[in-house]
C-alpha cells in the first residue's frame, strides 16, 4: 500500500499515547486510586484513557469521596513520578522541525502534568496548548480541538489531528478535522481512518499554501 498524503494548515497532537508513552505511569496511578477505595482497576482503565481525570474519578469514586481532592492527589502523584514514561518514537524530532505557529497539543491531562511529561521526554513545549484546565467540555466533545485550531488562527476543518484513544478520535472527527490514528486502537472511532504506528511514519513539508503530511 502506498503512502497516504494529507494537506492541512495546522497539526494538532494528543499527548498520552500519541507523543508520550505514559501507559505504565497511568496504570499505576489508577491502580493506587482503585486500591484506596476498594475498586476494580481494570474497569477504570477500560474507560479512562483520553478522558479528563476528574471525570473518571467522579464516575468511579464511592459516595462521600471528595472528587476534587482525589483528582488533585492523582495529579500530584503523576507529576512527581515520571519514571516509566518515554517519547513515542519520532515525536521530538517531528515537532522540533515544525513552525511553532502551525501546531498545538490538545490533551485531557492538566497543563501542569502535560508540561512535566513533555519536558521529561525531551519533546518541545508547544506555543499553543489546550489542556483539561482550558475547556468546559472535554473529549469526546469537539471543543478541545476547535479551541486549539482557533488559537492558531484556523478552523478545525483546516487541521490534521493525531490521536490514539476513542474519546480523542471522536472529538477530532466531531470537530471536522482530518484524523490519523496513532497505535493499535481498532474500535469504531477509528473506522475508515489512516493509521500509523508512531511518529517516525510522519513527514511534513511546508510551503505558501500550507502543510503536506505524508504518512508512511
Amino acid at each position: 500500500m502506498g503512502d497516504s498524503v494529507l494537506t492541512a494548515s495546522v497539526l494538532l497532537f494528543d499527548m498520552d499515547g500519541t507523543l508520550v508513552d505514559s501507559t505504565a505511569s497511568v496504570e499505576r496511578a489508577w491502580g493506587r486510586f482503585a486500591a484506596r477505595h476498594g475498586l476494580e482497576a481494570t474497569a477504570i482503565l477500560a474507560v479512562a484513557h483520553g478522558r479528563p481525570t476528574i471525570e473518571v474519578v467522579a464516575e468511579f469514586a464511592p459516595a462521600g469521596v471528595d472528587v476534587v481532592a482525589e483528582t488533585d492527589r492523582i495529579e500530584a502523584e503523576e507529576i512527581d513520578r515520571t519514571d516509566g514514561i518515554s517519547e513515542i518514537p519520532g515525536a521530538a524530532a517531528l515537532l522540533s522541525g515544525l513552525d511553532r505557529d502551525r501546531w498545538a497539543v490538545v490533551t485531557s491531562a492538566t497543563r501542569a502534568l502535560t508540561t512535566r511529561r513533555l519536558a521529561a521526554v525531551g519533546i518541545p513545549l508547544p506555543k499553543i496548548l489546550v489542556a483539561a484546565d482550558d475547556v468546559t467540555k472535554g473529549k469526546p466533545h469537539p471543543q478541545p480541538y476547535m479551541l486549539a485550531a482557533k488559537a492558531l488562527g484556523f478552523e478545525a476543518g483546516d487541521a490534521v489531528v493525531f490521536e490514539d484513544a476513542p474519546a480523542g478520535l471522536m472529538s477530532a472527527r466531531a470537530a471536522g478535522a482530518a484524523t490519523v490514528v496513532v497505535g493499535d486502537y481498532k474500535g469504531d472511532a477509528a473506522e475508515g481512518l489512516p493509521r500509523i504506528a508512531d511518529m517516525l511514519a510522519v513527514t511534513v513539508s511546508a510551503d505558501d499554501t500550507g502543510l503536506t503530511v505524508t504518512l508512511a
